[in-house]
C-alpha cells in the first residue's frame, strides 16, 4: 500500500455530492407574517370617508363592482365625491371624465336620512345629466333584519 494514494474523500473518488434540493421556507414565513401584520395595520385606516346616517329599507344587496364610485350627501347639505367636498355644478362635468374611461361606470348615492329630499334629486339629475345610468341608493339594513344577514350598509 506504499504506492497508492490516499483517498481524501472517504473512498468515494470520482463520485460528486448531490445538491441539496431543499427550501428553506424560514424567510418566507418571516415576510409574510410581516406583511400580514402591515396590511392588518393599514386596512382600518383605508376604510375612512364621509359619516353620514343612512336610511334604513329590506333590500337584497347590490352585486359589487371593483371600485364603486360614491357620491355621498350630508345632512347640512354638502354634497362629497368620494371623500372630498364638492359642488353639484363640478360633479356632472367630474363624472362624466370618468365615464368616459369606464362607460359602465355605477355611482352609489349616500344620502343622510334628514336630508332633504329636493336635495338628493338634485344631485341624481346631475349625474343623470353627466350620462350615468347606473345609479344606487345606499340605506343600511333594519337592526331586526341585519340579526339573520352577514353584511353591514347595503
Amino acid at each position: 500500500m506504499a504506492g497508492a494514494p490516499l483517498a481524501r474523500d472517504g473512498g468515494r473518488r470520482g463520485r460528486r455530492r448531490r445538491p441539496l434540493a431543499e427550501i428553506n421556507v424560514t424567510p418566507l414565513v418571516d415576510v409574510m407574517l410581516v406583511l400580514l401584520i402591515v396590511f392588518m395595520v393599514t386596512a382600518p385606516l383605508l376604510t375612512t370617508g364621509v359619516t353620514v346616517d343612512l336610511p334604513q329599507a329590506r333590500t337584497a344587496p347590490l352585486p359589487g363592482q371593483d371600485e364603486p364610485l360614491v357620491v355621498t350627501i350630508r345632512a347640512d347639505g354638502t354634497v362629497f365625491l368620494q371623500d372630498s367636498a364638492i359642488t353639484l355644478d363640478q360633479l356632472g362635468p367630474r363624472l362624466a371624465a370618468v365615464r368616459e374611461r369606464n362607460p359602465e361606470l355605477r355611482v352609489f348615492v349616500r344620502g343622510d336620512k334628514s336630508v332633504d329630499y329636493g336635495r338628493v334629486m338634485a344631485v341624481v339629475g346631475a349625474l343623470n345629466q353627466a350620462g350615468i345610468a347606473k345609479v344606487a341608493l345606499l340605506t343600511e339594513v333594519p337592526r331586526t333584519a341585519a340579526l339573520g344577514a352577514t353584511s353591514g350598509p347595503r
